[in-house]
């Protein structure tokens, strides 16, 4: 631990999360925009599914810690969306599960503390068109991912927790499916820009006191 002490807002989910500090990425470029105002951490695992997150959420975000996240954004569901395999192998989680375990996710993240805030990201969809013709193992299409992801918002709604769209906000980008993705389903330094312009929008209108919004944040030493 290192002063002077600053809101921290940790980033947790699946490979979307884990090269998001990558040049361009959504991590890093949150990173730049909060230097001196917060530090961005990340705990990101690829591959990840909410079954393995759920398995050790206690040692990520333990309770007896003196210092507790500001800010926790979550992503789950591209990996839990994935069909079936037939050796029982395999990221799939069921639906119903699903939603359990972002459910269980969230009551344990706002256990934290009083001012532990929590943010979902939902699923995205992705270029399936491509992706299949190069991943034949793995049946991973957006008539799934789009399931998963508005199970995670209907989730966020009923939990009233604050969410980002995803699924929506890469559509409306210009030419989404070949500019959105670096290999069809993680996203290139445009579909980052979007993720942080939707997480940005998402931190001003929240009405959380204090706001976590970079511009009412104070900035470290800035009286020198």
């Amino acid at each position: 631990m290192v002063g002077p002490e600053r809101p921290q807002f940790v980033l947790f989910g699946s490979s979307i999360v884990q090269l998001s500090y990558r040049d361009g990425g959504w991590g890093a470029i949150l990173a730049d925009i909060y230097s001196r105002k917060a530090d961005i951490v990340l705990r990101g695992y690829n591959g990840w599914n909410s079954r393995r997150a759920l398995e050790v959420i206690h040692q990520v975000f333990p309770k007896d810690v003196a210092m507790q996240p500001s800010l926790v954004i979550v992503y789950f569901g591209g990996n839990d969306s994935v069909a079936p395999h037939p050796t029982g192998l395999g990221p799939h989680v069921p639906l119903p599960e699903y939603i359990e375990n972002m459910r269980n996710i969230a009551i344990h993240l706002k256990s934290l503390s009083d001012k532990t805030r929590v943010m979902y990201l939902s699923p995205p969809l992705m270029n399936d068109e491509i992706f299949r013709e190069r991943n034949n193992e793995l049946v991973r299409t957006n008539e799934n991912c789009q399931i998963y992801s508005e199970a995670c918002m209907n989730l966020c709604k009923e939990m009233g927790l604050k969410f980002v769209d995803l699924w929506t906000a890469i559509q409306r980008m210009d030419d989404w499916m070949n500019t959105s993705f670096v290999d069809e389903v993680h996203l290139s330094s445009e579909g980052s820009n979007a993720v942080v312009e939707e997480i940005l929008k998402v931190l001003k209108e929240a009405g959380w006191n204090p706001s976590l919004h970079w511009k009412f944040l104070s900035t470290e030493f800035g009286e020198y």
